[in-house]
């Protein structure tokens, strides 16, 4: 049904337009009791053996919606009346921005991909702090914030941006993520590099721990799947040697390798993101878990389109993962179909929690 709906509705209208359209019915259907405790009953059902826990965080399930889909934490409860085990939010940037100039979403529907270069366009730390202080939740879920670098602040300056966007959402944030992976805002990339990635990460951990006393709100970076694998493996170290809690693999690609769209739409600029991302994400996500392997909890994220796919990267390392793109594509019953796979893959597995699973394949290899 959904799948004629799309083809019908969304297909014809410009990607960006059609993403509004659906939050807004996503978000009024989460502000009605009877109607979002339905929904929920129907396209979320829990299972006990699918209970995780990340980062001295407990969860419904291991599977979550990534950042880019609700930049300004409007739409919380309407993604976990969906079925979302966890929600990342953002990526918020210290000031508000309006992002690049449309259009800047594309639809790739024979790759099952998004092409984006919407540039972090977002409302700001400070009214994404102030909505999520007055938020009254419906639904209890794990929130995760992710930060990124305004694009009028130098890279020189960069730190100090970070920094007051982990003052205003840390005490707000389940666990915060530094994003320095989008290829849509210029040089945030090269903040991957170890000898600026050090510093930066210290001084978000600092400030975290400044402005919540509390407790301490878990860290965790995302990472490009275009690094070279010795940046990799660099990251990794660097996220081993300051206590980092989690690296997140990956974001969207800048490669176009071996697309079957129009070349005139693959040539538009931005990150892919869908199926064609895949196979790197994968392989990014097996090499860190190589390399770290329990002492960091792990996320993958990228060309993940159904319950195999999602207990792939269990196998490969992932304790979390999450998807976006494919959501687009597959509507609200995506969760469902999720949920009941994953739990029917474990049941048939020789392990008896997920926590188990983690990493099996990778070990295998390995040994």
């Amino acid at each position: 049904m959904y799948k004629l709906f799309f083809n019908l509705v969304f297909k014809r209208m410009d990607p960006e337009q059609a993403h509004y359209l659906a939050f807004r019915w996503i978000r009024l259907a989460a502000r009605i009791p009877v109607l979002r405790t339905f929904v929920a009953a129907v396209l979320a059902p829990r299972f006990r053996e699918l209970r995780t826990e990340a980062f001295g965080l407990r969860m419904h399930g291991p599977f979550g919606l990534a950042a880019g889909f609700d930049k300004n934490a409007v739409a919380i409860d309407g993604m976990s009346m969906l079925g979302f085990d966890h929600i990342e939010i953002g990526t918020v940037t210290g000031e508000g921005q309006d992002g690049n100039p449309k259009k800047r979403l594309f639809r790739l529907i024979p790759d099952r991909a998004l092409i984006n270069r919407m540039g972090f366009n977002n409302e700001g730390s400070a009214a994404v702090a102030e909505r999520l202080g007055a938020r009254k939740a419906a639904f209890k879920t794990v929130v995760g914030v992710n930060i990124g670098k305004t694009k009028v602040v130098e890279e020189a300056d960069a730190v100090g941006d970070y920094v007051k966007s982990t003052e205003r959402l840390a005490a707000h944030a389940d666990y915060l993520v530094v994003n320095v992976s989008s290829p849509n805002t210029p040089g945030l990339r090269n903040l991957q590099a170890v000898d600026h990635l050090r510093p930066l990460l210290t001084a978000v951990r600092e400030a975290a721990d400044r402005t919540v006393t509390s407790r301490r709100v878990p860290l965790l970076v995302k990472i490009a799947p275009d690094l070279a694998d010795e940046d990799i493996d660099a990251v990794a170290d660097l996220a081993v040697e300051l206590g980092l809690d989690g690296i997140i693999a990956t974001n969207t690609t800048i490669g176009r390798e071996g697309l079957l769209s129009d070349a005139e739409l693959v040539k538009e600029t931005g990150g892919l993101s869908g199926a064609p991302l895949k196979e790197r994400s994968l392989e990014v996500l097996r090499r860190l878990y190589e390399r770290v392997g329990d002492r960091i909890t792990l996320v993958g994220v990228g060309g993940i389109e159904n319950a195999e796919d999602a207990w792939q990267r269990i196998l490969a390392g992932a304790t979390l993962v999450q998807g976006y793109s494919a959501f687009i594509y597959e509507g609200p019953f995506w969760m469902r179909a999720m949920h009941k796979g994953l739990a029917a893959r474990l049941n048939n597995s020789p392990y008896a929690t997920l926590a188990e699973a983690v990493g099996a394949a990778t070990r295998k290899v390995s040994a």
